[in-house]
């Protein structure tokens, strides 16, 4: 039988029946569904926005991310590696990004989805925590934290502490100058996650707030000094402008508001990761801020 046959196959699905008919609609729904699917699912494995955790060593950053992922404090060790897992804000926390979606909205949920990605912090590894700011991916925020018992002044750990934070917002303060020139990209905030309050030598949020700032006061003037006195501001350029000292210029007491100027927002907030108080509720209020 030939194609052209009216009773062969080809011309019967050609042929305005219903039969014809029940198999278009069918073709015609399934495709974009099956698309949708295969578009949605390799787009959430490869651009979740995520989260850094940058910070000291034995910090708390480990345990931070086992207690978000699991829902209750683990056993750590020491990072050598970086490690990202995904994770979903809380019921009651809400994501900025989907503050204008109904509660019954499947997608809200999907909007709080992201990446938590942690770092080590040993002095010789930092390099993977700078990669990621450096060139960010889908990047939303830092999470620097800190051991509240462990930045006492005049205390190495504070010393430790300040340099790290002041690489890390100068790094933040020229990639905000870049984007202002290029106009391409957006700013990164940064959470300063003071942990471990529970324990009795714990410094107050506040207090560590003030004891960061006057340490990466004294890490500026250093570094700057060491800067002139090797003669290097006196063949480059780029060193001596206002973009290479961290906020106002390279002297002088340093506080994270001069960071307004570059539009980086620098939140500092306390909480618990382990022990019998656990609280890590405005942290995971700053994530969804910023999501």
């Amino acid at each position: 039988m030939s194609w052209s046959h009216s009773k062969s196959w080809l011309s019967s699905l050609l042929a305005p029946t219903p039969l014809a008919i029940a198999i278009t609609l069918i073709v015609a729904i399934l495709i974009p569904l099956i698309l949708h699917v295969v578009v949605f699912r390799s787009a959430s494995t490869t651009s979740l926005p995520s989260f850094l955790l940058i910070g000291p060593s034995n910090s708390g950053k480990t345990s931070l991310l086992t207690l978000l992922e699991r829902g209750q404090p683990a056993a750590t060790h020491t990072s050598q590696y970086p490690l990202s897992v995904e994770l979903s804000l809380p019921v009651a926390t809400a994501a900025t990004s989907s503050s204008f979606r109904s509660v019954n909205d499947p997608l809200s949920q999907t909007h709080k989805r992201f990446l938590l990605i942690d770092t080590p912090g040993h002095g010789k590894l930092r390099h993977y925590a700078l990669d990621h700011i450096v060139k960010p991916q889908y990047l939303k925020g830092i999470i620097f934290v800190v051991d509240a018992a462990n930045v006492a002044l005049g205390s190495s750990g504070l010393k430790e502490a300040a340099e790290f934070l002041h690489d890390i917002l100068l790094i933040l303060q020229k990639r905000s100058a870049a984007v202002k020139r290029s106009r391409v990209g957006t700013n990164i905030p940064i959470l300063i996650a003071v942990n471990k309050l529970d324990l009795f030598t714990a410094i107050p949020a506040l207090l560590v707030k003030s004891a960061l700032e006057q340490e990466v006061s004294n890490v500026r003037t250093s570094r700057s000094k060491g800067l002139l006195d090797s003669g290097i501001a006196m063949h480059d350029g780029d060193v001596g402008e206002e973009k290479d000292w961290l906020g106002h210029g390279r002297e002088g007491q340093f506080d994270f508001s001069q960071l307004d100027e570059a539009d980086i927002s620098v939140t500092v907030a306390g909480g618990n990761v382990t022990g019998d108080r656990v609280d890590v509720t405005k942290w995971w209020d700053w994530m969804g801020n910023n999501l």
